[in-house]
């Protein structure tokens, strides 16, 4: 809706209402084309003044519209005769102005905006343009490089850069539809003419050619294979070289290119798909919501490596006291000079000034008596992370919430240990902990859901994606990683190369194939795990030659690779060759080419020629095949879960929408086929075989993804 009054005896008020963010649906188009033909038609009017109930002006388009027919008045004539009126309109914004909520700023004839608020144009993360006139209109308020920017990366400005940039008339610390009103008095007498964008000409630059060609360059390596960015390209060098009119038309071509294609579609379902982990479902299926979460003002973090400092980080810059324990005096004062470093630049690049006061630094166990929750981040070590376990339960006040940042033991087990099973659960976070977004709530079977609720509220608080998974090795990254690195590895084994694997990979869009990542991860840390599973050394089998373990396959080159004391780019040498250690420039090394010669020869290995389709379905369908498996046992609650978990904390890329949105779009039935084929040729390979829901989804007509939910009988955690 939009309400329409008349203020300050000639000023027509018209507000936008619909909650929560004012998208501009059907009814609130209808509502704006309403009001504004009343205050062009009222001859008391002398001005018009746009703003958004509860202060927010408009957070863009209604994107639940487009999966059907839009209805309503469409956007672009409606904003066009915003423009036309021949009384000033002003865009009082408060809060946002994002998306078409920007178009509709960029319409009216001046912009006020509070000092808090926040203008952009996201279209491109949804893989869309700005199509109401967005990529026409901002380049002639602008100019060419600052909207390219804008418009090709989707970020939101602040309302103080939007000032710099020309995009608003006037910030101010008051209420902006007040101050909007004022200003819209002010203007009355104003000549329109140049307050009008589709009228002005761009402002002209030399070496046009070379400014367009030099973005488009950025973007591709940026974003490899993303098309939306690219159209944006396209649509504003329409705005610097053709009038207005036909710029609008060369817009609206792109933007039907782009609305149906599958990276739209993609990158429009991880953005619901993001929203709807927030809804908190357990993997079991039962609603938590209800559960009202604690109050955390103080937590203990154990462990000042490379994660427990970025857990530190994390909490004390959004106000949480820490108390940081280390075991050696050493340590501790390395974890101390490193955390106040990372906050100290962190607030820095901010703005504000550091929380240093929050932190407490400590050799005792028992300075943690008084504290909320407790998050154990030392390394991954069963038996040590028992006996910190079983100390807290002694040191800690019986309501005090262990958690701890295993990547894939059994948090069950480690509550096992503790006097408060049900107060115990996992916080996977991902490395640097500081930075990257996801958090994976691992919910043991005797977690309880106030302790689930806090935790959840708490990565909220930090601003992590928060997605609560079940109890099981791995959890469900990590679990599903491992078929995917198998996969990798055994095509090395069968006559690929590591850079033939990664560049297979980076073309389908991942900013670094799996062995670029694991030289950047280190290959220590997958070996440590291989080693505490039992499945390296000669003679860990003497039932099965050594490229088997446990009856399956097994590839010991990543074995032999970390035995050579390759340890990826922290040693300056891992499946690739690195300048000097800490080097990010992986070059190919003869002596890994020669090592698989030599490893194929030893072990009768015929080396064949393996195309990229071969490596993206190898590598990714197992990756898939092994999601349905985890939905099956109920360790992640709906495949939105598992696409967030790869989208958020493995660089799965966005327009891809995730391994199960790819698998649907790929084709359910393809994706059975080719599983069933490499199955065939492979068949000491387990996780090749197509799990039973993959077979019943099939069996059902390939539902869509949103769709699968109904045909998974009632989820529950195995463990």
């Amino acid at each position: 809706m939009a309400r329409y009054e008349l203020v300050k005896r000639s000023v027509a008020l018209i507000t936008l209402t619909n909650p929560p963010v004012n998208a501009l649906s059907s009814v609130v188009r209808h509502g704006i084309t309403e009001t504004i033909e009343r205050a062009r038609g009222d001859p008391k009017v002398t001005a018009v003044v746009i703003c958004g109930e509860n202060g927010k002006f408009c957070g863009g388009a209604d994107i639940r519209e487009f999966a059907g027919p839009m209805r309503g008045p469409p956007l672009v004539p409606m904003l066009d005769v915003i423009e036309a009126v021949e009384k000033p309109v002003v865009a009082a914004i408060e809060g946002v102005a994002l998306g078409g909520g920007c178009e509709l700023a960029l319409a009216c004839h001046y912009r006020i905006a509070h000092s808090k608020a926040h203008v952009g144009l996201p279209e491109v993360t949804l893989g869309l343009l700005p199509a109401a006139g967005g990529t026409q209109r901002l380049p002639r308020l602008i100019g060419i490089p600052a909207a390219l920017d804008l418009i090709t990366t989707g970020r939101h400005v602040s309302a103080q850069e939007a000032l710099k940039l020309g995009i608003v008339d006037q910030v101010t610390e008051q209420n902006a539809c007040e101050v909007a009103v004022e200003f819209a008095l002010r203007a009355v007498a104003t000549a329109l003419s140049s307050r009008r964008l589709s009228m002005r000409t761009t402002p002209s630059l030399p070496n046009l050619d070379a400014l367009f060609e030099a973005v488009t360059m950025q973007v591709q390596k940026k974003a490899r294979g993303v098309m939306a960015p690219l159209a944006c390209i396209q649509a504003v060098r329409a705005a610097a070289t053709m009038p207005y009119s036909q710029g609008m038309k060369r817009e609206s071509e792109l933007m039907a290119t782009l609305f149906n294609s599958g990276q739209a579609r993609a990158l429009q379902y991880c953005f619901f798909a993001q929203r709807t982990t927030g809804k908190w479902t357990l993997p079991s299926g039962a609603q938590w919501n209800n559960s009202k979460p604690r109050d955390i003002r103080s937590i203990a973090v154990i462990g000042l490596g490379t994660m427990g400092r970025g857990i530190a980080v994390s909490l004390a810059r959004v106000g949480i006291s820490v108390i940081a324990v280390e075991t050696e005096k050493k340590l501790l004062e390395t974890g101390r000079q490193m955390v106040v470093g990372m906050l100290e630049r962190d607030a820095k690049r901010r703005g504000v000034t550091a929380s240093l006061n929050l932190l407490k630094f400590t050799l005792s166990l028992q300075d943690l008596k008084d504290v909320d929750l407790v998050i154990e981040a030392v390394f991954e070590d069963m038996k040590l992370k028992e006996s910190i376990f079983k100390e807290l339960s002694k040191v800690c006040r019986p309501g005090t919430l262990l958690c701890t940042n295993t990547s894939g033991l059994d948090v069950d087990a480690l509550a096992g240990v503790t006097d408060r099973p049900h107060l115990v659960a996992g916080m996977h976070f991902f490395s640097p902990a500081h930075v990257m977004k996801l958090l994976e709530v691992v919910c043991g079977p005797r977690s309880s859901s106030e302790t689930i609720a806090t935790v959840m509220s708490l990565g909220k608080r930090i601003g992590k994606v928060s997605v609560a998974v079940g109890n099981c090795p791995g959890f469900v990254g990590n679990r599903m990683l491992k078929p995917y690195l198998d996969q990798a590895s055994f095509l090395l084994e069968e006559g690929a190369t590591p850079e033939q694997v990664d560049k297979a990979l980076e073309e389908f869009g991942f900013a670094m194939g799996c062995f670029r990542m694991s030289d950047l991860a280190g290959l220590d840390v997958g070996w440590r795990v291989r080693k505490e599973s039992g499945l390296t050394g000669p003679d860990v089998d003497r039932n099965y030659p050594p490229r088997r373990r446990h009856g399956h396959r097994y590839c010991p080159i990543p074995d032999m690779i970390c035995e050579q004391g390759r340890m990826g780019q922290k040693t300056g040498r891992g499946w690739y060759m690195y300048d000097k250690p800490g080097s990010t420039d992986a070059k190919p090394d003869p002596l890994i080419q020669s090592l698989l010669e030599v490893y194929r020869s030893r072990y009768g290995i015929q080396p064949r020629n393996i195309s990229s389709q071969e490596i993206i379905e190898r590598c990714l369908f197992a990756l898939a095949n092994e999601g349905f498996r985890i939905l099956e046992d109920g360790i992640a609650a709906r495949p939105e879960d598992i696409d967030v978990i790869y989208l958020f904390g493995y660089g799965f890329p966005r327009h891809r929408g995730g391994p199960m949105f790819n698998a649907s779009m790929v084709g359910l039935q393809r994706v059975l086929e080719r599983l069933e084929h490499y199955q065939q040729t492979h068949p000491d390979v387990p996780h090749l075989e197509p799990s039973p829901l993959l077979k019943k989804l099939v069996a059902c007509g390939s539902p869509p993804i949103q769709k699968w939910g109904e045909h998974i009988k009632k989820m529950y955690s195995h463990l």
